[in-house]
């Protein structure tokens, strides 16, 4: 962690949690998303659930810095939300474990095209073996990809499940 920080004064319910908030992605300065962000963390209330007002005001653009919306050092920010079931947060876990493995997964995937590419290059016409398995190879990505998109539609499909749920809890 490093850049710029804020330092701001959460108040959930009776509890009271003072965070400082630092520039997350590459930005110049802390913006809103990276404080709801680590006030998920701190209290437990998923970003989705969160209401954030500060000085009377909904806080909403998540994309703007902090100092544009006037929050600064020693400010107290209030919280509305309410936190997921135990059981919802166990799924959660897991859902956050699938992801970093998935993320890892396209890493590695990156790193194998840019080898695949690698000998693609350096391949005389005359190896015929060497282009075969090469080939091969290419063939073995693209069923793995086809799989990542069955995943994707399947991961797509429940999100939209928990989207209509979680429209109809707020009504």
């Amino acid at each position: 962690m490093s850049g710029p920080s804020v330092t701001v004064t959460v108040t959930y319910n009776n509890e009271k949690h003072n965070i400082q908030v630092v520039a997350q992605q590459g930005n110049s300065e802390p913006t809103l998303q990276d404080m709801a962000l680590l006030i998920e963390q701190v209290t437990g209330v998923p970003l989705a659930f969160q209401k954030l007002i500060y000085k009377g005001k909904s806080l909403k653009e998540m994309e703007q810095p902090l100092s544009a919306l006037g929050v600064k050092n020693g400010c107290r920010v209030m919280l509305i939300g309410k936190k997921n079931s135990p059981e919802e947060e166990a799924e959660l876990k897991k859902l956050r474990d699938l992801e970093k493995v998935v993320e890892k997964t396209a890493d590695q995937l990156v790193g194998v095209n840019e080898e695949l590419v690698g000998i693609q290059k350096t391949l005389p016409e005359t190896f015929r073996d060497c282009r075969l398995k090469r080939k091969g190879l290419v063939k073995k990505v693209q069923a793995f990809l086809a799989q990542c998109d069955t995943v994707e539609r399947s991961i797509g499909q429940e999100t939209d499940k928990l989207q209509s749920k979680n429209l109809a809890l707020a009504e």
